[in-house]
């Protein structure tokens, strides 16, 4: 093994002695400690991402359990959790945090890093479509798969153009399109070429021409898709 080699193995075994359940005190307080450092909730005490993208619809970084009260007391019903579902100690403290307030919590999963597959997708648009209003969407930053379902939702739900839906993914929300996920961009740009050709509905696209390989092989292809 080499020396990077046991750097790696010894980050994610410390990572992983903090990424505890909730089980016993002990464990709540290495949770803590992985949420507040490995997961950067430092950060989002004071940095929220939080915007409005339609009546009663926002998007977020991962919050606190802190504006998970104050969410509530805007009259925020349901939760979309954009991170999945699991065992992780930020998906145990955020399933206690909704219960204890009365929030009805929805786990979907979308990748930021490569194409996303299109049942992945699919599943986010059915959510929007049963989920009542008002909710809030988040990722962890609130930047990539936030953006990217944000996207979705003005495109399918609010029937926007699909120049106007892209904007979600921006600089404003800390989203840069220069790096791997760009593939999300690159998503939407695939389907705008194909719909200014001849028009059709992203949802069509999507099941039938949208595929995730080539729209990962075209991505690399481009000059700032970093190895």
């Amino acid at each position: 093994m080499t020396l990077t080699d046991r750097i790696r193995q010894w980050e994610r075994d410390l990572r992983n002695h903090y990424n505890t359940d909730l089980s016993t005190p002990e464990n709540r307080r290495r949770a803590h400690i992985y949420n507040l450092w490995f997961d950067h909730a430092i950060l989002r005490t004071f940095w929220t991402n939080f915007y409005e993208i339609a009546p009663g619809v926002w998007r977020s970084n991962h919050p606190t359990h802190k504006r998970f009260e104050q969410m509530k007391e805007m009259g925020i019903t349901h939760v979309l959790n954009l991170r999945g579902a699991g065992g992780a100690a930020h998906y145990l403290t955020e399933k206690e945090s909704c219960d204890r307030l009365g929030l009805t919590m929805v786990d979907c999963n979308l990748h930021a890093r490569h194409a996303v597959p299109a049942e992945e997708i699919l599943k986010v648009i059915e959510a929007f479509r049963s989920i009542p209003r008002p909710f809030v969407m988040h990722c962890k930053s609130g930047a990539d798969r936030a953006g990217f379902a944000a996207a979705l939702y003005l495109l399918c739900i609010e029937g926007r153009p699909v120049e106007e839906a892209r904007k979600m993914l921006s600089l404003k929300y800390i989203h840069i399109r220069q790096s791997k996920t760009g593939v999300l961009d690159y998503t939407l740009d695939q389907y705008a070429q194909r719909n200014a050709r001849s028009p059709i509905g992203f949802e069509a696209w999507l099941k039938t021409e949208y595929d995730p390989e080539q729209i990962m092989a075209g991505f690399k292809a481009l000059p700032w898709w970093r190895r």
